[in-house]
């Protein structure tokens, strides 16, 4: 079987990202109650190696990503870039093909998505993304995986994001596009998404300027932090997006059962309130562990095991 490689969800296709959520609703389940370290009853990637490199900082993706494939029976190999020689010069190119050499699976978190892209052009194991300044599929398989398991089915769907058009919102998108699910995205100018990323949505996103008419009647609100890592123009920034702010009011706009989601990490009193985050209606903690489930049946997918 040629290489599955996890760039983006469209890698997966609606029919792959179902079998996904499907697997890791059944997993997290059938270890209920398991300590953390203990592998699943089947560890059905015994015997295979994640490697995983850092180029950016990293917490959710280094300990979800390490655990997962733990949980699966596997072992990982940690780096960040600045310890390697690929933080010295050496081609990506030559990192994918010698990684190739000793592991059974690359997962990179970066900067260009080029790099990426050229990761699985010569890598012959596959690569999976770990965040890219483009696109965070990993983060929005967490995400999808919460909205179900609060009841919420995807097609149909409102989906209000606020602020920064920035990678998580076109991963967003394109999960929308193939989970016909509808986004309304509220953006400053300057920080709206690309049309290519709105695209991504196959007509089923839209940008407003109008916080207040993104989340009228949605059923999701998502935002994200506003300042990332390595930005320099946050005090314009800051200005722009300060509108933007998911409060009690706003949360009030969208249906009475929205829940609220964040990828973190979380800057309260920037992007959102305290009452919000902190409140009923957040479902940030349950987000943040199952970037852990639904990586696991990421790297099952990628082994060709499910879908």
């Amino acid at each position: 079987m040629s290489n599955r490689h996890f760039l983006n969800l469209t890698n997966a296709g609606a029919d792959g990202i179902a079998a996904m959520l499907a697997d890791a609703l059944d997993r997290k389940a059938a270890r209920a109650g398991f300590p953390k370290g203990r592998a699943d009853t089947d560890a059905p990637l015994a015997g295979h190696t994640l490697a995983m490199v850092f180029e950016k900082n990293s917490t959710r993706t280094r300990f979800s990503f390490d655990m997962a494939i733990r949980q699966l029976g596997g072992t990982s190999i940690v780096s960040d870039a600045g310890s390697m020689q690929l933080g010295r010069g050496e081609s990506v190119a030559d990192t994918a093909r010698i990684l190739s050499g000793y592991v059974d699976a690359i997962m990179i978190r970066t900067d260009d998505h080029a790099k990426i892209e050229e990761m699985a052009h010569y890598a012959s194991v596959p690569v999976i993304n770990g965040l890219t300044d483009a696109s965070h599929p990993c983060q929005i398989m967490a995400d999808l995986l919460t909205i179900i398991e609060s009841g919420k089915t995807l097609p149909g769907l409102k989906v209000a994001w606020l602020g920064d058009g920035n990678n998580v919102l076109a991963s967003i998108v394109e999960a929308a596009g193939l989970m016909q699910f509808d986004v309304v995205a509220a953006c400053p100018q300057g920080y709206q998404p690309t049309e290519a990323d709105v695209a991504l949505g196959k007509g089923r996103a839209k940008v407003v300027a109008s916080p207040q008419e993104a989340v009228e009647g949605a059923d999701i609100i998502v935002t994200d932090t506003w300042i990332s890592m390595g930005q320099s123009d946050s005090d314009t920034k800051l200005k722009a997006l300060t509108p933007y702010q998911v409060d009690a009011a706003l949360m009030a706009m969208a249906k009475p059962d929205a829940k609220f989601l964040h990828c973190l990490p979380a800057h309260r009193g920037e992007e959102v309130t305290p009452e919000v985050i902190d409140g009923p209606q957040s479902l940030i903690w349950q987000e943040a562990e199952n970037r852990l489930h639904a990586q696991k049946s990421v790297l099952r997918w990628c082994f060709g095991q499910i879908g």
